[in-house]
């Protein structure tokens, strides 16, 4: 029976990113031949420890969610152990009710962007350029004494807000930052 587990581990702060790549890989290699699958791996960067671990104040964090046999956890354990570049190491199984609720919304994002990835058809293709042909009494009419005004829209909203060129005097100019303060 497989399940669903956490391990999160702390890495030297002087190991770099190949190495940090190296032992995530050995990782996925060790649940992959077990039957095991990796869901999600999280890496926090260079953090701050709470207290000094073999004199380190600072460690690499990584967390790794994953399903997998009970039986992968032991093998996970001791390989993780041997291995002088891991500070502290943790797996925990998972909540079974927050697992399912992840999995309700990556399924329910990957449905609205499979949605939005559908081609929308909506008719005819409109022609790129269409020749107008004018008749030769026509008139044309000067625009209205109406101001002319710019839309801006901003994230969440659902109307445009609307200003008028008087008002668009008003707003100060973006703020730009010198180059010259070091």
């Amino acid at each position: 029976m497989r399940r669903d587990y956490e391990l999160g581990f702390i890495l030297n702060p002087e190991v770099n990113e190949e190495q940090t790549r190296a032992i995530v890989e050995r990782i996925e290699q060790i649940v992959r031949n077990y039957d095991g699958q990796v869901v999600r791996v999280n890496q926090w960067g260079r953090r701050r420890l709470a207290y000094p671990i073999q004199r380190y104040r600072d460690g690499n964090y990584v967390f790794i969610d994953m399903i997998l046999a009970p039986e992968t956890v032991l093998e996970l354990d001791r390989t993780l152990k041997v291995s002088e570049e891991v500070l502290r190491h943790l797996i925990k199984r998972r909540d079974s009710k927050a697992v399912q609720k992840e999995r309700e919304e990556r399924e329910a994002q990957a449905a609205a962007a499979a949605q939005a990835q559908e081609p929308v058809a909506t008719g005819p293709e409109p022609e790129t350029q269409a020749e107008v042909q004018v008749p030769a009494d026509a008139q044309f009419i000067a625009p209205t004494s109406e101001p002319e005004t710019e839309e801006l829209v901003t994230e969440g909203e659902e109307e445009p807000i609307v200003l008028s060129p008087e008002e668009i005097e008003y707003v100060p100019p973006a703020i730009e930052e010198d180059s010259s303060e070091a």
